[in-house]
C-alpha cells in the first residue's frame, strides 16, 4: 500500500471521526485533514500546505460555492423567492412531493446544458431548496437531494468527462460521439428513474402531506402578481444559450470562438442571477437589509462554516494530486485478476474512490483509460465500459467530503454538510455505482 493511499484512508478516517465522534466544528475537521494529508509529503511539508492552499483559493468552484451562498441570501431577502414558489406551487400544489420531483427535472433538463454537477445543484436548488423545506421536507434532506440530483449535470451528455473519454484514441476508433451521446443519455435516464422512486421513498419516510398546499392561489392569480421573479432564471438561461446549440454555433462563425471558450458556467450564472436579483429586487433588499450591521450578521454566518470547509476539502484535494493517488490504485488495480462481475465492480469502486477527492473530469483523465481496457478485457463492450465509467464518474458530485455540490446544497438549505455525508452514500453514490455495474454487465440495455 503505498504513501498517498495510506494518506487517503487517514484522511477519510479522520473526517468520519470528526463529524461522527468528536462532532466539532466541520470546518476545523478539514483544516486538520489537509494538515495531515501534506504531513505525508515528507520533507516538502510546507511546500504541499502552500501549493494546496493557492490551489484552493484560485479553484473555481469555490467562488462558485459562496456566491451561490450570497444569491441564496439576496433571492430570499428580496422576496423574490417567495414569488417563484407561489407560482411553481400553484402548479403543482396537488402534488405530493411536487418540488422534489421538479428538482429532478430541472436537475435533469440542466445536466443535458450545462454539464456540471456543482453549477447543477446550484441553479436547480436555487429554485427548489426553500420551497422544498416549506413543503415538509427536512433540511438534510433536503440538501442530500440536492447534491445527490446534481450529478446528472454529468451523468447526462454532454459533458466534460465525455469528452474526455473519447479524447483517448483507443476508444474513439471503436465508438462515435453519435454512440456515446445516445448511449449515455439512456443512462441518465435510468438514474432519473431511480431518482424517482428515491424520492417516493423519502416522501412516505418524512411523511410529506398535502396540508401545505392548502392556501394555494390559482395559476393566474400568481402570475399577474409574481411573473417578473421568473426574470431571475435569464441569469442561468443566458449563460446556457451561449455556450451550446445554434447559438454558440452562430458566434463561432463570427470568429467569437475563443472568447466564448472561456466563458465559464460557474462563474457567469451566479453573477448574473446576483445582478438580476439586484435590480428586480432593490425596493425590498433596502428594506429588509437596513444597513451594513444587519447584513453582516445575517450574511455572515451562511459563510462562517461553508467557506473553511470547501477552502481546506479542495486544498486536500490537490494534495492527493500531488501524492499520486490515482497512480498508485492503479497499481493495485493491475495486480487483480477476477472474473467479469467482481472485476466490472472493482473497476466501478476505483472510479468511485478516485473521484470522491478528485474531480470526474481529473478521474477520467488519469484513470479513465486503465479502467477501459480493463473493462474490455473480461468481455465488455466498448459502449457499454465508457457509458459505465462515465455513470461511476458521475458519484462525484454526491461523493463527500469534497463535492463542491454539497456545500452549495449545504449553503442554499442552511444545513450542515456533514449532516449529509451518510445519506449521499446510502442513497446515491453505492446505488448509481450499481446503476453502472448492471450496464456494463448488460442488465440495462443501452439500445444503440
Amino acid at each position: 500500500m503505498g504513501n498517498a493511499t495510506i494518506a487517503l484512508i487517514t484522511y477519510i478516517f479522520l473526517i468520519i471521526l470528526w463529524a461522527t465522534k468528536i462532532k466539532r466544528n466541520m470546518a476545523e475537521g478539514m483544516l486538520l485533514g489537509f494538515i495531515l494529508v501534506a504531513l505525508f509529503g515528507g520533507s516538502e511539508f510546507f511546500n504541499y500546505l502552500r501549493i494546496g492552499f493557492f490551489s484552493a483559493l484560485s479553484n473555481e468552484v469555490l467562488f462558485a460555492s459562496l456566491a451561490f451562498v450570497l444569491m441564496s441570501y439576496l433571492i430570499k431577502e428580496s422576496e423574490l423567492l417567495k414569488g417563484i414558489l407561489v407560482i411553481f406551487q400553484s402548479l403543482l400544489g396537488r402534488l405530493r412531493g411536487g418540488p422534489a420531483f421538479v428538482n429532478i427535472g430541472l436537475s435533469a433538463i440542466l445536466g443535458m446544458l450545462s454539464g456540471s454537477n456543482s453549477a447543477n445543484t446550484a441553479t436547480s436548488g436555487t429554485f427548489t431548496a426553500q420551497w422544498m423545506i416549506e413543503t415538509g421536507w427536512k433540511k438534510e434532506t433536503t440538501a442530500t437531494l440536492l447534491a445527490g440530483n446534481g450529478g446528472l449535470g454529468a451523468g447526462f451528455p454532454p459533458s466534460a468527462s465525455m469528452f474526455i473519454m473519447l479524447g483517448f484514441s483507443e476508444i474513439s476508433g471503436l465508438i462515435s460521439e453519435g454512440q456515446l451521446y445516445i448511449g449515455l443519455f439512456i443512462a441518465g435516464i435510468y438514474q432519473v428513474i431511480y431518482r424517482i422512486f428515491l424520492v417516493l421513498y423519502l416522501m412516505r419516510k418524512e411523511k410529506i402531506s398535502l396540508e401545505h398546499f392548502e392556501n394555494r392561489v390559482s395559476l393566474r392569480e400568481a402570475w399577474t402578481g409574481h411573473w417578473t421573479s421568473l426574470l431571475v432564471f435569464l441569469g442561468a438561461i443566458f449563460p446556457i444559450l451561449i455556450t451550446i446549440g445554434p447559438i454558440r454555433q452562430f458566434f463561432n462563425d463570427r470568429g467569437m470562438k475563443e472568447a466564448l471558450s472561456n466563458v465559464s458556467l460557474l462563474t457567469w450564472i451566479p453573477i448574473l442571477m446576483i445582478s438580476i436579483i439586484l435590480v428586480l429586487g432593490r425596493k425590498e433588499l433596502k428594506k429588509n437589509i437596513p444597513n451594513k450591521a444587519y447584513l453582516v450578521k445575517t450574511l455572515f454566518p451562511q459563510y462562517k462554516n461553508i467557506g473553511g470547509i470547501l477552502l481546506f476539502a479542495f486544498a486536500a484535494s490537490e494534495l492527493f494530486a500531488q501524492l499520486n493517488l490515482a497512480e498508485e490504485l492503479v497499481a493495485v488495480f493491475n495486480q487483480l485478476n477476477f472474473a467479469k462481475p467482481i472485476m466490472v465492480l472493482l473497476v466501478g469502486l476505483l472510479v468511485v474512490l478516485v473521484a470522491g477527492p478528485l474531480s470526474s473530469t481529473a478521474t477520467l483523465t488519469s484513470i479513465g483509460l486503465i479502467a477501459f481496457s480493463a473493462l474490455i478485457s473480461v468481455g465488455v463492450p466498448p459502449l457499454q465500459a465508457v457509458v459505465a465509467i462515465l455513470v461511476f464518474a458521475s458519484t462525484e458530485g454526491a461523493s463527500p467530503p469534497a463535492s463542491g455540490s454539497i456545500f452549495i446544497a449545504a449553503g442554499l438549505t442552511e444545513s450542515q454538510p456533514e449532516d449529509t455525508f451518510y445519506p449521499l452514500i446510502k442513497f446515491f453514490v453505492i446505488p448509481i455505482t450499481f446503476v453502472g455495474w448492471l450496464i456494463a454487465m448488460g442488465f440495462l440495455p443501452l439500445f444503440v
